[in-house]
């Protein structure tokens, strides 16, 4: 039998398909890089996020959103250069009066997750990319496009739903013009460091009326018309931007909700665990099969003692998982926020995980 050279196989199949090279180079890059958060999994220190009451109706902001637009008036919009913009205002909704030049948020935004509504002129006038056109953009540098591309032809990569010049939407979700459309964006400003070197490139995801048309999408650099421009750092935040393209598309229902940033473990958390040395016949004695259920001949959770700790292996579970002695009976899991402390008479253990104890019997 010929031996398995899982190398030379990887090499092979990168000569054979494009890109496999790359995807393996990311591949090793991601074997290398921590698994988690620096939180333990489970961690009761962990902060708790907040409580955000929903919107009753659908497409209706949240209680902790920005509302922006809320159909009486422009006073949370600015032209670029100062003073009040100069579009239409009508009932509940605000029209793009050509050759204004674009509005802008008096507020400014980076991780955020947006909601829009816009419709485009009806009956249709134009046709490709002059015909409703306008944009959304993220921090000046980011545009979502907005057209009337309802059962009409142009690039893909300028549909309604594309991340303008880079990713053409996954499905062509538009509504006939003169409806009413739905965008409900969520954007993760790019990262940089002190240097102003690039860490981390934007990502966008769009939903359209619905439906995902960009998932996740990392950004190459800002949008823009016939080239591919770099990035350079900016400020973390900018205002949203909606674009004059010499249409009278119309925007009404505008609010976003700041993402906040997950927070970071502390010392306490990422400190080492504090082992207690345990002779091995110690450790020997807590090994065993342990019944998490009265089922009958139902899986036991199974413990094993090694050198200096034992493993733990639940049932139906491959994964066999450490933990450390910290103290008389007591064990700490390496990578979650758990303990096992087992009876003095080795009858039984607790399991305290997340705030709650059960206790498992021995077989």
């Amino acid at each position: 039998m010929r031996r398995f050279d899982a190398k030379k196989s990887r090499r092979i199949a990168c000569a054979l398909v494009p890109g496999l090279l790359a995807a393996t180079v990311i591949s090793a890059e991601w074997e290398t890089i921590t698994r988690h958060s620096g939180w333990k999994q489970h961690s009761m220190r962990r902060p708790k996020p907040p409580v955000v009451t929903p919107a009753e109706g659908n497409g209706q902001p949240p209680a902790d959103a920005v509302v922006i637009f809320d159909g009486k008036s422009l006073d949370n919009f600015e032209s670029p250069g100062g003073g009040s913009p100069n579009w239409t205002l009508g009932d509940g909704y605000f029209e793009v009066k050509p050759g204004s030049g674009p509005i802008a948020s008096k507020a400014s935004f980076g991780d955020v997750q947006l909601h829009v509504e816009w419709a485009s002129p009806d009956p249709a006038i134009g046709k490709g990319q002059d015909r409703g056109n306008s944009g959304v953009f993220l921090m000046n540098q980011f545009e979502i496009q907005v057209l009337d591309n309802f059962e009409a032809e142009t690039y893909a990569d300028g549909q309604a739903g594309a991340i303008y010049g880079q990713y053409p939407p996954l499905a062509n979700a538009t509504k006939p013009p003169g409806q009413w459309q739905t965008y409900d964006i969520i954007f993760r400003r790019p990262r940089f460091d002190a240097a102003g070197k690039l860490v981390e490139p934007a990502r966008i995801t769009v939903i359209l009326n619905g439906i995902v048309v960009q998932n996740n999408e990392v950004i190459y650099g800002p949008t823009s018309w016939l080239r591919y421009d770099p990035y350079a750092k900016g400020p973390d935040k900018a205002p949203i931007e909606l674009q004059d393209h010499g249409h009278k598309v119309r925007f009404r229902n505008i609010w976003a909700r700041p993402l906040p940033e997950r927070p970071a473990p502390d010392a306490v958390e990422t400190a080492p665990i504090a082992v207690v040395p345990m002779p091995a016949a110690k450790l020997l004695s807590y090994a065993g099969e342990y019944s998490l259920n009265t089922r009958p001949n139902s899986p036991p959770l199974v413990v094993k003692a090694m050198d200096d700790h034992l493993i733990a292996r639940f049932p139906n579970r491959i994964t066999e998982m450490k933990l450390v002695p910290v103290g008389d009976g007591i064990f700490q899991f390496t990578e979650t926020d758990a303990k096992f402390e087992f009876a003095p008479d080795g009858k039984s253990l607790k399991f305290h995980i997340g705030g709650d104890t059960r206790t498992i019997t021995r077989r």
